[in-house]
């Protein structure tokens, strides 16, 4: 089993159809034992979601990623539970309304700063908390959007937190790879969850990813989600241990295009001239 005995911790289960959840179903079939994190509202949804991961529900842990009284208390309750962890999903991201959809020009700074934290922030808040229980190295994984070269249409300051996520995750692969701890990006095309509907213009790069992704994508597809799943628990084994600040992508290739593919109309053989 790719996941034996490893202690995982994954934030951002929300429902089945989110992309931590697969990432948690597949883990717990490999081996992994599990434990979850929620708050607030979205807390009891959460817990629902969680009894769909086998006879023994995973356990779900309070983290609010503004509160930075939880991140200790995290610390606390995971040496107690666990004594160590062996890898972490992050996966949260949050821009409020203003921050999105063509407003790029006049988004108020207190709205880049909530994004920026809760988007990016919490990377670093997250890797510092459990990098002491990683006594025997491990992995933290966080999901991106690939922003390193290009801006995407209505995506506005969440682009510019991805691509601060993926200048975060160098940083932390340089200050804990000695302790033997990997950080790395997945970047994902476009998934149909309840995340992504709340995001301006996805149903359009949802509708172009396929026709330009050289492998095909259907992001409302169990194939796509089963991919991203495959390539995190991978990440999170001990199969890629000389991998670290790298942005790995599962798009269906789309990265590799610079535009859709364009089929020329075929030429017809002009007639042979008559001969005399």
């Amino acid at each position: 089993m790719l996941l034996k005995d490893k202690k995982l911790l994954i934030t951002g289960v929300l429902t089945p159809q989110s992309i931590a959840y697969g990432v948690a179903e597949l883990a717990i079939k490999e081996g992994a034992e599990v434990i979850l994190t929620s708050f607030g509202r979205p807390m009891s949804l959460t817990q629902r979601t969680a009894k769909k991961l086998g006879a023994t529900p995973p356990e779900v842990l309070e983290l609010d990623v503004t509160n930075p009284e939880h991140f200790p208390k995290l610390t606390e309750t995971l040496k107690a539970k666990w004594g160590r962890v062996d890898g972490v999903l992050h996966a949260i991201a949050y821009a409020p309304e203003d921050a999105l959809g063509g407003k790029f020009l006049t988004t108020p700074w207190e709205s880049v700063q909530q994004a920026f934290r809760v988007s990016t922030f919490s990377l670093k808040e997250l890797s510092a908390a459990v990098a002491p229980l990683m006594t025997n190295g491990g992995s933290i994984v966080t999901l991106d959007f690939d922003n390193s070269t290009q801006a995407w249409p209505l995506y506005d300051w969440m682009g510019v937190c991805k691509a601060a996520l993926g200048s975060t995750v160098r940083y932390l692969a340089r200050d804990l790879g000695p302790k033997g701890i990997r950080v790395n990006a997945l970047a994902a095309g476009p998934i149909a969850t309840i995340a992504a509907k709340g995001i301006p213009g996805f149903k359009h790069l949802e509708n172009k990813w396929g026709s330009q992704a050289p492998l095909g994508w259907d992001a409302r597809s169990d194939a796509a989600s089963d991919a991203v799943a495959r390539t995190v628990c991978v990440m999170l084994s001990d199969w890629m241990p000389k991998t670290t600040g790298e942005q790995i992508r599962v798009d269906g290739g789309f990265h590799a295009l610079g535009a859709e593919p364009v089929t020329l109309p075929l030429v017809e053989t002009p007639p042979a001239a008559p001969t005399t």
